[in-house]
């Protein structure tokens, strides 16, 4: 057919991928990328809606377009995302322009009422929805590190959505919007989880709440500079140097808090029965244990508590 052994290769795992199961189930293809923003805003709904309808027969099939750039040059794809049904290896309908939960849904009706797709099997739907909501929470966990509080918070509370007593998501929602400063939000979905039986004293909820409440410490520029000038002027003042280190990451500046918090620990560690080390360790977890600032000031702590 004239095809390279790369180009062979994508036909084959396309038609293992995606035209096999359209045999018998309707296939949404989502072409999309890694870099691609609107793709991944549009992913979580994806995942939710094929779940919900993964025992009517839907299945979900993702296509990196700079992974599969031969497969996407054949369906002409032009923009991402773009996202296709396909039935019995043929596309059926283009669903690029459904973005939101009721006009996918209303579309995959229109679609399973005219076809003989064969219903899902539940259990296998579970289990892959349950791998997505792990996939879309690691997403959201990489996001946030980087710096994009906003996005990650989006992408969480999608999630939320998608497993309501997933525990993960809803904290990492509540760390989302505390480091977007939309802390009352987060204080509403805090109060909701804490009214979940399912959710309620949960270690990633403490860990979130204790976030929360680090925020709450937020001064202005000038209270700020008194706290600093204080802890300064006496580094015997423990209160005065915690106090200041707690205003400093609640306004942002979670390098000088913790190099405050360290060089007490080297002081003194036992003073206040290890209170400069429990209030790092809760900033570790209020910015999250992967995000790469942590995982450098963990080994600083390391370093200075073990040499």
């Amino acid at each position: 057919m004239g095809l390279s052994i790369d180009e062979q290769k994508a036909v084959e795992k396309f038609k293992k991928d995606v035209v096999e199961p359209s045999i018998t189930k309707l296939v949404i293809l989502d072409f999309f990328a890694e870099w691609c923003g609107p793709c991944k805003a549009l992913a979580p709904m994806l995942e939710k809606v094929a779940g919900e309808y993964a025992d009517k027969g839907v299945v979900l099939v993702k296509v990196d377009v700079d992974q599969e750039k031969f497969i996407a040059a054949q369906f002409q794809v032009q923009s991402i995302p773009t996202v296709y049904a396909m039935f019995q290896g043929q596309p059926v309908a283009d669903l690029t322009s459904a973005r939101s939960e009721s006009q996918l849904k209303e579309v995959l009706d229109q679609i399973l009422g005219q076809l003989p797709v064969q219903g899902g099997d539940a259990d296998g739907a579970q289990a892959q929805m349950a791998e997505q909501v792990e996939q879309y929470i690691a997403m959201a966990e990489q996001i946030l590190a980087e710096g994009d509080a906003p996005r990650a918070a989006g992408i969480f509370a999608q999630v939320t959505e998608m497993a309501p007593d997933n525990a993960a998501a809803h904290a990492g929602l509540i760390r989302a919007l505390t480091q977007a400063d939309q802390v009352e939000e987060a204080k509403a979905v805090l109060a909701a989880v804490e009214a979940n039986p399912a959710l309620a004293g949960d270690t990633l909820i403490e860990n979130a709440k204790a976030a929360l409440e680090l925020a709450g410490n937020k001064v202005d520029d000038g209270e700020l500079a008194a706290l600093r000038d204080k802890a300064a002027a006496d580094p015997a003042d423990m209160d005065a140097r915690l106090a200041y280190a707690e205003a400093a990451f609640a306004a942002g500046q979670r390098d000088a808090a913790a190099d405050e918090l360290l060089a007490m620990i080297e002081a003194d560690r036992e003073w206040n029965e290890g209170a400069a080390r429990t209030k790092l360790i809760d900033i570790f977890n209020a910015v999250g244990l992967e995000d790469p600032w942590v995982v450098a000031t963990r080994r600083r702590l390391s370093k200075l508590l073990f040499g």
